[in-house]
């Protein structure tokens, strides 16, 4: 585990709102739940960032939104929004061996009542 004074990088994408088959209760089982997404992607450390370095020594934004979006399968019915975050984190160890660590944030915006955020915070390392 880094320590607090360890170099690190960590790529975000905040708030998208993705349409998910979840929930375990007849009234949310039959329809697409609104989810509010966030991801958090920590990845190996290039030395330095010069004004020149290409993309290819970081990582695209755009993957992270893939993992919570396309990436996900249509039509497949996720019981618990814990395995939705799983996809999620699955997807983005998959596409680059240089994260370490990936943190899932979904909050389920049909039970808001007064604009509390109810959800999850998922996170895990790469095994």
């Amino acid at each position: 585990m880094d320590t607090p004074f360890d170099d690190f990088l960590t790529l975000e994408v905040n708030n998208l709102h993705v349409d998910v088959l979840t929930g375990i209760y007849s009234e949310e089982t039959h329809l697409p739940q609104p989810l509010r997404i966030s991801i958090r992607a920590q990845l190996k450390i290039a030395d330095h960032y010069e004004p020149d370095t290409p993309l290819s020594r970081s990582k695209n934004y755009m993957d992270l939104k893939h993992a919570a979006t396309a990436a996900l399968p249509e039509g497949q019915h996720f019981t618990l929004i814990e395995a939705v975050a799983d996809h999620i984190v699955d997807t983005i160890f998959l596409q680059d061996d240089r994260v370490s660590h990936v943190q899932v944030k979904i909050v389920k915006l049909a039970l808001s009542e007064r604009g509390e955020e109810i959800g999850i915070t998922l996170g895990r390392g790469r095994k």
